[in-house]
């Protein structure tokens, strides 16, 4: 007997040593990860996903920008804004944010999808066994089973299936048998799963995310102007700041050079030269800054607005924006406020990710429910000794009905009351933090406006200093002149008049920053500025 049972399993011995062998193996040496690199490299790339027309933000007049590569931009602060939402590679990334949040609604709303099963299955049995005489007969069985139909979830927590099988058995001691049969079964949730309020959870989530991101990407469009603005305008005063100052090194040198005349035909003493020396090498060391931070202001700026491929680095820029606006006071505090609370970017998506954690509370409330399921299963079934008489004979009396009633619950259900818990711990945390973000909203809104009112005030107050301070340099350089003043005081008050004319065309520029960043903090740069982008649903 064992040397029979030897025999039968000695052809199968190469096959189970051979597996073997292989899963001893470490699985870091098997030849199919030395193909992964190649197998990736000769995939053909996919399609570019496209960015939907209303998630790309655009100005009302988005006309196209030309420019020659061997001239320098002239540029207005309005180009600026086109080529920057246009252009800017940091906004290109954050746009496929809404993209992605749009496939989890279909991934979601793909649960609710009919699906086709079918299922194929083959079975040859060769067996041994004892006749009546005694005798050792071999009998050869085959069964051929398929099944093919559709199943779908309802969101109201319903299961339906409907299916159509046909099974055949064909054996050496009985005659052949063919089975069909249509079945239709339905299995409804009565407690945990119940309703739409439950099942739509995960969908209505998906939407709120999809919202979400859309408000995001409102406030990156909207960060993106401010930077782009502030950018362009740091570049125009950066330009003027040259100017002024190269004007102010001009009236040094002049200085130096009538103080020099003076000495010479001994009007003045020799020690008079050093201050007006040191005038005019703190001139040029200030100019040396102002280039140094022109340079600064154009490479960002250009990096902004991304135009001219690999080289938009080098270009040149011509400012033509005047950065001088009509200041009028701030009058409208509470309607800024209001505004800032119905717009803001961050508060609107706060607000959606509290209504998102107070859907999880009604899922997880559910799952605190026992499991009970009340199932049906009606079917039709036809037999004979064909394939085409199995289903032709289904009109004769042979039917089956099966119902019942499905129930499980997880004693002390931790696992479950620790999720709502949890869902509870998030939505009051939510809530916090968006009743903590709307008190930031409002400071932010009260320092904006105090900070424009402030450079709205210091327009006028520096420039009639810088009138005073003009005065007072002409009235010292006559004093000079006459011999009752000296050099030092000279410089001392050009130097004073330098700064106030800085300080001049610093405040105007200012000026209009300070309300960029005020639009911004109250949500609404991208309407002031003609800025469409798709609204949140």
């Amino acid at each position: 007997m064992n040397t029979r049972i030897m025999k039968k399993f000695m052809p199968m011995l190469p096959a189970m040593l051979g597996l073997l062998l292989s899963s001893c193996s470490h699985p870091d040496h098997w030849a199919a990860f030395d193909q992964e690199i190649k197998f990736y490299n000769s995939l053909e790339p996919d399609p570019a996903v496209i960015i939907p027309e209303d998630l790309q933000p655009r100005p009302a007049d988005d006309s196209p920008f030309e420019f020659s590569a061997d001239k320098p931009l002239d540029l207005s602060v309005e180009q600026t804004i086109m080529l920057a939402l246009r252009n800017n590679q940091e906004l290109r990334v954050r746009q496929l944010n809404p993209v992605q949040a749009r496939t989890f609604e279909k991934i979601e709303r793909g649960v609710f999808d009919a699906e086709f099963f079918a299922d194929l299955e083959v079975t040859e049995d060769k067996s041994s066994e004892t006749d009546q005489t005694g005798d050792r007969v071999t009998v050869n069985e085959d069964e051929h089973a398929a099944v093919m139909g559709l199943r779908q979830k309802l969101p109201f927590g319903t299961t339906v299936e409907a299916s159509v099988e046909q099974d055949s058995s064909d054996s050496d001691r009985d005659i052949e048998d063919q089975t069909a049969r249509m079945g239709l079964s339905v299995t409804q949730s009565l407690l945990q799963g119940f309703g739409p309020a439950v099942n739509l959870v995960k969908v209505w989530q998906a939407e709120l995310n999809t919202a979400a991101t859309i408000h995001e990407l409102r406030g990156v469009t909207e960060a993106l102007l401010a930077d782009a603005e502030t950018a362009y305008w740091d570049y125009v005063l950066a330009k003027q700041k040259i100017d002024i100052v190269e004007h102010s090194l001009g009236i040094a040198l002049q200085q130096l050079d009538e103080i020099r005349q003076r000495i010479e035909v001994g009007i003045l003493p020799r020690i008079e030269e050093a201050s007006a020396h040191a005038e005019v090498a703190l001139r040029e060391q200030a100019l040396i800054d102002a280039r140094s931070k022109l340079e600064e202001n154009r490479l960002r700026l250009l990096r902004l607005i991304n135009i001219g491929g690999d080289g938009h680095l080098d270009f040149q820029v011509n400012a033509t924006s005047d950065a001088y606006v009509a200041s009028e006071p701030i009058t409208d505090l509470d309607d800024r406020l209001q505004l800032a609370n119905k717009s803001r970017p961050d508060l609107n998506e706060a607000r959606l990710r509290q209504k998102q954690n107070r859907l999880e509370i009604v899922m997880t409330r559910n799952g605190l429910l026992p499991k009970l399921d009340l199932f049906i299963s009606i079917g039709k079934t036809g037999y004979g000794e064909s394939f085409s008489d199995s289903f032709r004979n289904m009109d004769e009396d042979t039917h089956d009905f099966t119902a019942g009633i499905r129930l499980s619950h997880f004693l002390g259900n931790r696992q479950a009351e620790a999720r709502h818990e949890a869902a509870r711990a998030s939505l009051q945390q939510s809530a916090e933090a968006l009743k903590n973000l709307g008190a930031i909203v409002d400071l932010d809104v009260r320092l904006a406006v105090n900070e424009v009112e402030r450079t709205r005030q210091q327009i006028t107050a520096s420039k009639a200093t810088r009138i005073l301070q003009e005065e007072t340099f002409k009235a010292e350089k006559e004093r000079f002149d006459v011999g009752a003043s000296t050099a030092l005081q000279l410089a001392q008050a050009h130097r004073d008049l330098l700064l106030s004319s800085i300080n001049e065309v610093e405040a105007v520029v200012n000026y209009r920053q300070k309300l960029v960043a005020l639009y911004l903090v109250e949500g609404s740069l991208l309407d002031r500025r003609g800025v469409l982008l798709a609204a949140s649903p």
